[in-house]
């Protein structure tokens, strides 16, 4: 298999390697790491794959996108075999039903008991990998180094440091918003004592922290001094990973689907907060994994959802019509510097005009569906914090996200889609018509997020809405609803029985059970559950106070994370500004590697 590139969501020349990509992170410029084009499932995947173990069908699914010239089969197996070997379940991702049409994919098997541990466990394997692989041979004083930054609203940080914790050449810095996890996601953070690895309280939010991390790996001087590295779901790696467990979850569901539902169609639900989770299901249905529409569930900070109801993918509730109209002007007006001087709308006519002559030149070919469901009033607790452009607390932190840093990588594809009426992916190099798709598609993304940045909020075309919406619908739950569906599914008696749900779980079955009303009697639901219910345990027990012979220790609590919270910790308090982080990463990573001047070799 010829190695796979990786491009720029915002453009550039750039084609890099997996191995650069995952290394580096964030592009220069800023935009995040996509596959120059998606490779095709093989012919038998259906057949071959159905009988295999998560390891072999990672395996396979991995290898699609990393060429064996890069990592040789064998290794990637072992790669993968040690990222696993640390989960409690053989099955690693494993389904539960709750309902004769209805499946619970559980991700917390990992030994942090979120999903995050699928992908970091991975990624962590994969930059030991790579670095002893560079550092072969050299002395002391001349290794590569990586400084691993990253932002988290609690089950990031905890896997990435368990996934680097002791890890040869690296240190990891992990921000957090200050009390704005659970007790629980935070002792599982800052009981790592290990030397290279550094937690960060700042005092501000998810946000914030995120802010800070994206302008440390665009301060390139920075960046090139310390080789940051990247585990948030910018980084392409996590999102590969992902991947395969909505594989894993076809195959499982397939011997179980009631007899008189004669056409399946599995629909995921998935708890949605930095886009990266629903992402991977995107890109697992374009590989061509049959799904019906992915399902996007947010919380109060409903960003992503008020987005597929109006196009706007903005800060604060604008409060603008909900819906287009045939006579509406569907765009802001944005200035893509090819263009100076036209609405979105015009830009957009004028490049397609520029398309059909390329692709008449070429010999290409070119390739509307809305979204009905109601869009539901938000609360007043919404309300006050959109209104202000601020974040909203809930009983689900981990989606607690004004911005969607993983949204960039789908908007480049509405882009590449809205643009040209064509295919999403290309079969091959980008070259031809194909490349003048892209080169536009990337020009785009740029102008939305430079608008974002600056007047945050934007509204794309109505072609790239309706491209969304062909693939994903989208809605929100509240805490109320977060609450009664952890008591609802705790206090089921029918032939499924009971089961315990954390709050991010709670908030995608809530939107699960909304979405089943208006479905086809075909489909299937599979419910992401991103966390296992004892990190988020006063959600739940106050969920289920008043539940006759609930007891969380004795329910809930896993033997892994009792005492946890009476444990030694080591964290820094950190205001909430990039110079006094970046300070604590040059002061540590000198300490740390005090024998060899930071830098010195370049990854």
């Amino acid at each position: 298999m010829p190695s796979l590139k990786y491009i720029s969501t915002r453009g550039g020349d750039e084609k890099l390697s997996f191995e650069e990509a995952v290394l580096r992170g964030l592009a220069p410029n800023g935009g995040l790491y996509i596959p120059a084009h998606l490779p095709h499932l093989p012919e038998n995947w259906e057949h071959d794959w159905a009988k295999l173990s998560f390891i072999d069908l990672a395996l396979e699914l991995y290898s699609l996108f990393i060429s064996e010239k890069e990592i040789p089969r064998d290794d990637l197996r072992d790669l993968i075999e040690r990222s696993y070997s640390t989960f409690r379940h053989e099955q690693v991702t494993p389904i539960h039903r709750t309902g004769d049409k209805e499946f619970i994919l559980e991700l917390f098997h990992g030994p942090t008991f979120a999903f995050k541990d699928v992908a970091l466990q991975f990624v962590g394997n994969l930059f030991e990998y790579f670095l002893a692989r560079r550092n072969a041979g050299k002395p002391e004083g001349q290794r590569d180094r990586l400084t691993v930054v990253g932002a988290t609203s609690g089950d990031t940080g905890s896997a990435a440091i368990y996934g680097l914790r002791s890890k040869k050449d690296i240190s990891i810095f992990i921000l957090h918003p200050k009390n704005r996890t659970s007790p629980i996601q935070e002792a599982q953070m800052t009981t790592i004592l290990d030397d290279n690895v550094f937690n960060l309280a700042v005092d501000g939010t998810f946000d914030d922290c995120q802010d800070i991390v994206k302008s440390l790996f665009n301060d390139m001087e920075f960046n090139s001094r310390y080789h940051l590295g990247a585990v948030n779901s910018i980084n392409w790696a996590r999102i590969l990973a992902q991947t395969a467990y909505y594989f894993a979850a076809y195959f499982a569901v397939q011997p179980q689907i009631p007899y008189d539902v004669l056409e399946p169609k599995i629909q995921f639900c998935v708890p949605t907060g930095n886009f990266g989770d629903v992402l991977a299901g995107w890109y697992a249905k374009h590989l061509g994994l049959p799904m019906a529409k992915l399902v996007v569930a947010t919380n109060a900070n409903d960003i992503l959802a008020r987005f597929w109801k109006t196009g706007r993918y903005e800060k604060a509730d604008s409060g603008e019509p909900e819906y287009f109209t045939d006579d509406e002007d569907d765009t802001e007006e944005v200035r893509p510097s090819r263009y100076p001087g036209l609405t979105e709308d015009e830009a957009f006519r004028r490049q397609q005009e520029a398309v059909a002559q390329s692709v008449q030149l070429n010999g290409a070919s070119d390739g509307k569906q809305a979204l009905g469901n109601a869009y539901r009033s938000p609360s007043a607790v919404r309300r006050a914090a959109a209104a202000a452009g601020t974040v909203a607390e809930t009983l689900s932190p981990a989606m607690d996200i004004l911005v969607s840093s993983n949204f960039e990588r789908l908007l480049f594809y509405l882009a590449l889609e809205g643009t040209t009426a064509g295919a999403v992916a290309a079969d091959g190099e980008v070259d031809g018509g194909q490349a003048a798709r892209v080169r536009m598609a990337a020009e785009h993304v740029r102008v939305w997020m430079d608008k974002l940045k600056t007047e945050h909020k934007v509204k794309v075309p109505r072609a790239c809405v309706e491209a969304a919406r062909r693939d994903m619908i989208a809605d929100r739950a509240s805490d109320d609803e977060t609450s009664e569906t952890i008591r609802k599914y705790y206090a089921k008696k029918d032939e499924y029985g009971s089961y315990v749900v954390d709050p991010h779980t709670a908030v995608g079955l809530s939107v699960a059970n909304r979405v089943a009303k208006e479905n086809d009697p075909n489909i299937i639901q599979v419910v992401l559950s991103t966390a296992h219910p004892a990190k988020f345990d006063a959600a739940v027990s106050n969920a289920l106070a008043n539940e006759p012979g609930f007891n969380f220790k004795r329910d809930i609590l896993p033997k892994e994370m009792e005492g946890l919270l009476e444990k030694p910790r080591r964290c820094k308090d950190v205001k909430n500004d990039r110079e006094a982080v970046k300070k604590i990463i040059e002061e540590e990573v000198g300490r740390l590697f005090a024998s060899q001047t930071v830098g010195a070799s370049g990854l």
